[in-house]
């Protein structure tokens, strides 16, 4: 793999713990139209994608669902908030619950909160770039995040890692539905397959009366522990 590659593979307020509180009892999303839905037989798999450099290790990093805070913070991080949400289902489409759902992504500015990253541009104090949650008894799961932004060499993208008890460890990447800088980026054009490539593209929507977008990806786990999506 190429430096290149390898650079561009991969308590709070009360105002916080309310957000965090509504998206828990689903509520926040279905306020905002987010279809939270039952898989189906015949789903496609969603290929894995590359854990990246970016990976956040550290022990002191914050885990929870809210990306866009940070204990102690004063504010809110740059960027499009976005309410990104979904289901763990199995191959039968039925809910799994338990699962350890991580994501990470850059800032606003393009920068990961990440020692390794040494780009010039701006770090985001409000910005967390982690969030961990454990699916729901439906198999839900829910962050509050940002809408992702390009960065040299690769389109936007969220970073999505599974993990539990029955299955392997899986790495994916989401990417914005019809974004221009999808047919250059490396990873994604990757992929042969039209409906596999297609299987990792999210529709972010701003929804009429909502201070924030709206995204939905769903996750199938298979019998043999492969990361699907409907």
């Amino acid at each position: 793999m190429s430096d290149a590659q390898e650079r561009f593979g991969g308590p709070g307020s009360t105002r916080r713990r309310a957000l965090l509180a509504a998206g828990a009892s689903g509520l926040a999303m279905l306020a905002l139209g987010v279809p939270i839905r039952a898989g189906a037989q015949g789903r496609i798999a969603t290929p894995p994608q590359s854990l990246g450099p970016f990976y956040p290790y550290a022990p002191e990093v914050e885990r929870d669902a809210d990306l866009v805070t940070v204990r102690g913070g004063a504010g809110v991080a740059k960027g499009e908030i976005t309410l990104l949400g979904g289901r763990v289902l199995d191959a039968r489409g039925r809910p799994v619950a338990g699962v350890r759902v991580e994501i990470w992504q850059c800032n606003a500015f393009g920068r990961y909160h990440h020692p390794r990253d040494r780009s010039n541009a701006p770090l985001d104090p409000n910005f967390q770039g982690y969030g961990e949650t454990v699916s729901a008894a439906d198999g839900a799961y829910r962050f509050r995040a940002i809408k992702p932004v390009p960065y040299p060499g690769r389109a936007p993208h969220i970073h999505v890692r599974l993990s539990g008890r029955d299955f392997a460890p899986l790495a994916t990447q989401l990417y914005i539905a019809g974004h221009a800088q999808n047919d250059g980026d490396f990873l994604l054009s990757s992929i042969v397959d039209a409906r596999a490539r297609s299987s990792l593209l999210v529709e972010f929507r701003r929804v009429e009366g909502a201070e924030a977008l709206a995204a939905t990806f769903d996750i199938t786990l298979d019998n043999n522990g492969t990361l699907h999506r409907g």
